[in-house]
């Protein structure tokens, strides 16, 4: 029989009261209150990214940031994200190379069913996975719903909701975010 931490990251519903759920939310806000009452730069900081987040490379966050567990994010190399990012990862989060987020970018893996007698009588919810491929530009305030995969190279407009995958080199903007135009990537003035 899986555990509640197994079904959610499998995608199933599953239980978020349950104990072991809880103190790794706990363990993650911990951390989470550390790296958002440090100085940026400093090894105390630093200390508290490479402790949330497994592999988190040369991560910039800046405070402040929210996460609901941090051992569900996968970071690549060189990622940048500005103020007040939030990322409820419930699910896996994966994010390429050379990735930026703007200020107030939230990625929301959680999800609930609809339907009143689960969601609210049994209290059960799930989660889908998000992916951000190398070279994603997310502008300020977007949100990443769950199950969405942006493809290398995208920008994504400030103030879109993205709650579809975005194709590689392209510029997609709007609530819902649609893609407006590909990006040449030659080196031509944009």
């Amino acid at each position: 029989m899986k555990t509640e931490r197994e079904k959610m990251l499998a995608g199933e519903l599953y239980n978020p009261a349950d104990p072991e759920l809880s103190r790794g939310r706990r363990r993650c806000r911990k951390i989470v209150h550390q790296l958002n009452n440090t100085m940026t730069g400093t090894s105390e900081w630093r200390s508290a990214i490479d402790e949330l987040i497994p592999n988190a490379n040369d991560a910039c966050l800046e405070p402040p940031f929210h996460c609901d567990y941090g051992t569900n994010i996968k970071l690549g190399k060189h990622f940048y994200s500005n103020y007040n990012c939030v990322i409820l990862d419930v699910a896996e989060v994966k994010i390429g190379d050379n990735v930026m987020f703007a200020p107030n970018v939230q990625l929301y893996t959680a999800t609930h069913p609809v339907d009143i007698q689960r969601r609210i009588n049994e209290g059960v919810e799930y989660g889908l996975p998000i992916t951000i491929g190398d070279n994603v530009w997310l502008g300020g305030g977007v949100v990443v719903c769950p199950g969405v995969s942006i493809g290398e190279g995208a920008v994504i407009g400030a103030g879109s909701v993205v709650t579809k995958d975005i194709p590689a080199n392209v510029v997609a903007v709007g609530n819902p975010c649609r893609v407006i135009r590909t990006i040449d990537n030659t080196g031509a003035q944009s």
